[in-house]
């Protein structure tokens, strides 16, 4: 990039720049860019953030530079408030938090093997629970799938609180016995 001559002054190149003279646009970044990635860089203390925005900055120049005015201002302090106002405007965006170290851990749900497994067994169960009474049904159901302490359950059924865990041993020895019986059923049919 050479001009005949003394090198010309920013505003002179900013006039150019107006008319579309690429040759005085890469004149100027060549001349400022670095100064102003690093006023970018005070101000957001992220290296590639600043590159953007003096980027950024340069190619609004680039679009504007028909707006700049030699009488009000020089070059530097009009490009500054330019870069400025784009860090600030960074700043005002709502960032997203940082994801914290170790976010992105593996999966450690179930595969589709173990997800049979699982449906496997909860068919098994729902068997079982098909053969035991109305009574002890809801006795299981009240304790282990809806989280009900034995005092609770047994005021939900209307019974004591004794009379209620004799049924829930009652209905857990009767589960037991339709799973094992099932186990062995499923052992013979391999065997």
């Amino acid at each position: 990039m050479a001009f005949e001559g003394e090198e010309p002054t920013d505003e002179t190149l900013v006039a150019r720049v107006a008319t579309g003279d690429r040759t005085a646009f890469a004149f100027l970044v060549k001349r400022h860019g670095l100064r102003y990635r690093a006023l970018a860089f005070r101000y957001l203390d992220d290296v590639a953030r600043a590159e953007d925005l003096a980027q950024e900055a340069f190619v609004k120049l680039w679009t504007h530079a028909g707006r700049f005015d030699a009488g009000k201002a020089k070059f530097t302090t009009w490009f500054h408030r330019i870069v400025v106002n784009r860090c600030l405007d960074d700043k005002r965006r709502k960032k997203a938090d940082p994801l914290p170290e170790g976010f992105d851990e593996a999966d450690n749900r179930p595969g589709a093997e173990e997800k049979l497994a699982q449906e496997g067994g909860k068919a098994r169960l729902r068997t079982a629970l098909a053969a035991l009474s109305d009574r002890q049904k809801i006795a299981v159901t009240l304790s282990y799938f809806d989280g009900l302490s034995n005092m609770e359950a047994a005021a939900a059924m209307d019974m004591n609180l004794k009379a209620y865990e004799s049924l829930l041993v009652r209905s857990r020895a009767k589960l037991r016995e339709q799973l094992q019986a099932e186990k062995q059923q499923l052992f013979e049919a391999l065997g």
